[in-house]
Protein backbone atom coordinates (compact mmCIF):
# COMPACT_ATOMS: atom_id res chain seq x y z
CA UNK A 1 0.00 0.00 0.00
CA UNK A 2 1.90 3.58 -0.74
CA UNK A 3 0.32 6.68 -0.68
CA UNK A 4 0.89 9.90 -3.05
CA UNK A 5 4.20 12.11 -1.97
CA UNK A 6 1.47 14.93 -1.45
CA UNK A 7 -0.78 13.70 0.73
CA UNK A 8 -1.52 15.39 4.29
CA UNK A 9 0.34 12.14 5.91
CA UNK A 10 3.74 12.37 3.70
CA UNK A 11 3.77 16.24 4.02
CA UNK A 12 3.66 15.29 7.77
CA UNK A 13 6.46 12.78 8.02
CA UNK A 14 8.49 15.89 5.87
CA UNK A 15 7.96 18.49 8.59
CA UNK A 16 5.65 20.70 5.93
CA UNK A 17 2.30 20.60 7.62
CA UNK A 18 1.12 20.59 11.55
CA UNK A 19 0.24 18.01 13.22
CA UNK A 20 -3.68 18.15 14.74
CA UNK A 21 -3.99 20.31 17.79
CA UNK A 22 -5.36 17.54 19.51
CA UNK A 23 -2.22 15.19 18.56
CA UNK A 24 -0.09 17.90 20.06
CA UNK A 25 -2.34 18.08 23.45
CA UNK A 26 -2.23 14.05 24.10
CA UNK A 27 1.65 14.80 23.71
CA UNK A 28 1.59 12.68 20.50
CA UNK A 29 4.44 11.29 18.27
CA UNK A 30 4.21 9.00 15.39
CA UNK A 31 6.91 6.34 16.40
CA UNK A 32 6.46 4.27 13.15
CA UNK A 33 4.38 3.23 10.25
CA UNK A 34 4.71 0.55 7.86
CA UNK A 35 1.68 0.54 5.12
CA UNK A 36 2.68 -2.72 4.14
CA UNK A 37 1.61 -4.65 7.37
CA UNK A 38 -0.82 -2.27 8.12
CA UNK A 39 0.34 -0.85 11.40
CA UNK A 40 1.21 2.34 13.34
CA UNK A 41 2.69 3.14 16.27
CA UNK A 42 2.86 6.09 18.54
CA UNK A 43 3.76 7.53 21.96
CA UNK A 44 1.28 9.91 23.59
CA UNK A 45 2.27 11.29 27.37
CA UNK A 46 -0.54 12.10 29.94
CA UNK A 47 0.09 14.86 31.89
CA UNK A 48 -1.37 15.93 35.38
CA UNK A 49 -4.34 17.38 33.62
CA UNK A 50 -5.05 13.84 32.65
CA UNK A 51 -6.12 12.02 35.40
CA UNK A 52 -9.00 12.09 37.26
CA UNK A 53 -9.95 12.80 41.39
CA UNK A 54 -8.70 8.82 41.42
CA UNK A 55 -5.08 10.02 40.32
CA UNK A 56 -6.10 7.42 37.07
CA UNK A 57 -5.55 9.08 33.54
CA UNK A 58 -9.16 9.69 32.72
CA UNK A 59 -11.27 7.51 30.11
CA UNK A 60 -11.79 10.12 27.58
CA UNK A 61 -8.30 11.18 27.56
CA UNK A 62 -7.14 7.20 26.84
CA UNK A 63 -10.48 7.07 24.08
CA UNK A 64 -9.12 9.73 22.28
CA UNK A 65 -5.15 8.58 21.94
CA UNK A 66 -7.35 5.73 20.66
CA UNK A 67 -8.94 7.86 18.34
CA UNK A 68 -6.01 9.32 17.06
CA UNK A 69 -3.90 6.62 16.69
CA UNK A 70 -6.40 4.53 14.72
CA UNK A 71 -7.10 7.30 12.62
CA UNK A 72 -3.67 8.10 11.51
CA UNK A 73 -2.98 4.76 10.26
CA UNK A 74 -6.26 5.22 7.89
CA UNK A 75 -5.13 9.00 7.30
CA UNK A 76 -1.40 7.29 6.27
CA UNK A 77 -3.48 5.28 3.86
CA UNK A 78 -4.71 8.10 1.91
CA UNK A 79 -4.31 9.66 -1.02
CA UNK A 80 -4.27 13.94 -1.35
CA UNK A 81 -7.87 15.49 -1.10
CA UNK A 82 -8.71 12.55 1.58
CA UNK A 83 -9.35 12.78 4.75
CA UNK A 84 -10.46 10.41 7.77
CA UNK A 85 -13.49 10.74 9.81
CA UNK A 86 -13.99 8.00 12.70
CA UNK A 87 -17.61 6.76 12.83
CA UNK A 88 -17.08 4.36 15.58
CA UNK A 89 -14.91 4.18 18.17
CA UNK A 90 -15.48 1.30 20.75
CA UNK A 91 -13.29 1.60 23.90
CA UNK A 92 -12.58 -1.42 26.46
CA UNK A 93 -10.63 0.00 29.41
CA UNK A 94 -8.74 -2.82 30.78
CA UNK A 95 -6.47 -1.27 33.72
CA UNK A 96 -5.76 1.80 35.27
CA UNK A 97 -2.78 4.13 33.74
CA UNK A 98 -1.02 6.79 35.26
CA UNK A 99 0.10 10.38 34.16
CA UNK A 100 3.31 9.11 31.94
CA UNK A 101 4.47 7.46 29.24
CA UNK A 102 2.33 5.49 27.33
CA UNK A 103 2.50 3.39 23.94
CA UNK A 104 -0.22 3.69 21.30
CA UNK A 105 -0.46 0.58 18.17
CA UNK A 106 -3.00 0.25 15.43
CA UNK A 107 -3.34 -2.26 12.73
CA UNK A 108 -5.71 -2.12 9.99
CA UNK A 109 -8.35 -5.06 9.88
CA UNK A 110 -9.81 -4.38 6.95
CA UNK A 111 -9.15 -1.40 4.49
CA UNK A 112 -12.11 -0.72 2.44
CA UNK A 113 -12.61 1.97 -0.41
CA UNK A 114 -14.81 3.57 1.58
CA UNK A 115 -14.91 1.99 5.32
CA UNK A 116 -11.67 1.20 6.96
CA UNK A 117 -12.16 -1.10 10.59
CA UNK A 118 -9.04 -0.86 12.46
CA UNK A 119 -8.13 -2.50 16.21
CA UNK A 120 -6.14 -0.42 18.39
CA UNK A 121 -4.46 -0.74 22.13
CA UNK A 122 -2.46 1.74 24.76
CA UNK A 123 0.24 0.28 27.15
CA UNK A 124 1.77 1.43 30.01
CA UNK A 125 4.77 -0.11 31.30
CA UNK A 126 4.50 -3.00 29.15
CA UNK A 127 0.83 -3.68 29.94
CA UNK A 128 -2.04 -3.12 28.32
CA UNK A 129 -4.49 -0.53 29.58
CA UNK A 130 -6.93 0.03 27.16
CA UNK A 131 -8.32 -1.65 23.51
CA UNK A 132 -10.00 -0.17 21.07
CA UNK A 133 -11.96 -1.09 17.63
CA UNK A 134 -12.63 1.81 15.45
CA UNK A 135 -14.63 2.34 12.40
CA UNK A 136 -13.16 5.06 9.74
CA UNK A 137 -14.76 6.74 7.19
CA UNK A 138 -12.96 7.56 3.64
CA UNK A 139 -13.99 11.37 2.60
CA UNK A 140 -13.69 12.48 -0.54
Amino acid sequence: MSTNADSYFNRLQRGEADFPAITTTLGGQIRGVDLDAGTMESDYVATQAFLNPAGQVQGGMLSAMLDDVTAFLVTATLAEGESCATLNLNVSFLRGAVAGDLKGRAWLVRRGKDVCHVGGELSQGGKVVATAVATCMVRR
